[in-house]
């Protein structure tokens, strides 16, 4: 698989390529790209794992706050979720809206949109029950058959980590690009090249965080074109997105001095993200304030960022516990208990993530705003 990077390097007129082609080759390439084939990329069998494959009880305690939100404002029962994978988060909150739905409302529209043909495929298979469900292989295509703007809520989970980006490295006061080239072996390795891109100067000037001798860090240039086009598609409605990430503050730590480019292969993490290409995933930290910066520039309020330990008891999740007496740690209302308490632990993995929700053209956000300061209250 590795071969066709090489081709396409060797096919350039400096034998290199950015990091950002480099991902996008290896990630999402229609051929040889990671997300692209046949095989299982979640769950035990793939290489990592999301809070939507914990317990069904993530998506159940997210329908009601969905609920609550197109209620509240008055939206059109549409959810839109880019990158879907396997369908399982998909599958419990449509499950729970209908359990959920008062009579004579609307049935939910739920609208994945998930380029993976692989994944693709496990979603049908899993909501083929579901009638209210749709896919798209890109926003486009959803564009072209919806032929207005879009009302309701889009969210996405562990999306832009993915996304491609440039690599850049502070040394000597100046500002260096890091490509991908191969060697004498045809092994991939990195070159550097002083930065004249006026895109990653330009996205540094304004985002940050300022550089330090010796630092590396990754450009997200396409997550800016991801929030425009959100921007132009969404008329009205909520954009909640989970994600990993650092600020600017969090960035200049003494260990974050490498950046955080990484792949994860078989549950293990890969520091260098040229090892196993097309056969790990590739991901990043966001670059949290920047996040919350481009999406207010693109007409956006904000609402909340909060971890997403947190977020889960804002919205609920403690009134999904079970009282029970049963010592089989297998049943159900074990699993359950279970699930949650590994969902909303300071030290699990709910609280690597950040809930980020920003509204547009909503008037009743601030009822959320107010009850993210003591998300204990719930």
């Amino acid at each position: 698989m590795k071969e066709k990077i090489v081709a396409k390097i060797k096919s350039t007129e400096n034998n290199m390529i950015t990091y950002a082609d480099y991902m996008s080759l290896a990630l999402y390439d229609p051929e040889i790209g990671y997300y692209m084939k046949t095989n299982k990329k979640l769950g035990t069998e793939g290489d990592f794992y999301t809070s939507s494959g914990v317990h069904s009880v993530f998506g159940q305690v997210f329908a009601h706050f969905f609920l609550d939100v197109i209620e509240k404002e008055g939206l059109p029962p549409i959810i839109c979720e880019f990158g879907g994978g396997d369908g399982r988060f998909a599958k419990a909150v449509m499950d729970e809206w209908e359990r959920l739905k008062p009579e004579g409302k609307e049935d939910l529209s739920y609208v994945i949109i998930e380029m993976s043909p692989y994944h693709r495929e496990e979603q049908k298979k899993l909501l083929a029950n579901n009638e209210g469900f749709r896919q798209y292989d890109s926003l486009n295509s959803l564009k072209q058959q919806m032929g207005e703007e879009f009302k309701g809520i889009i969210f996405s989970n562990e999306l832009i980590d993915a996304f491609p980006v440039h690599v850049v490295e502070k040394c000597r006061d100046d500002l260096y690009e890091i490509y991908v080239t191969v060697d004498e072996s045809d092994g991939l390795t990195e070159k550097y090249q002083l930065c004249t891109d006026e895109r990653i100067l330009s996205w540094l000037c304004s985002y940050g965080p300022t550089l330090k001798e010796g630092q590396r860090i990754e450009v997200p240039l396409y997550m800016n074109q991801w929030i425009t086009e959100i921007n132009e598609f969404m008329n009205k409605g909520l954009l909640l997105t989970i994600d990993y990430g650092y600020t600017k503050e969090q960035w200049q730590m003494p260990e974050r001095k490498d950046g955080s480019l990484r792949g994860y292969f078989k549950h293990q993490l890969i520091n260098n993200p040229l090892l196993h290409p097309t056969e790990m995933d590739i991901t990043s930290h966001i670059h949290i304030d920047a996040y919350n910066e481009i999406t207010e520039e693109n007409n956006f309020n904000k609402v909340i960022d909060l971890k997403q330990n947190r977020f889960l008891l804002m919205i609920g999740i403690l009134k999904f516990l079970q009282e029970y007496h049963d010592p089989n740690p297998f049943s159900e209302k074990s699993k359950l208990n279970r699930a949650i308490q590994t969902l909303i632990n300071d030290s699990g993995m709910s609280a690597a993530f950040h809930v980020f929700v920003h509204s547009k053209q909503l008037t009743e956000t601030d009822h959320y705003r107010f009850l993210s300061e003591d998300p204990y209250k719930m």
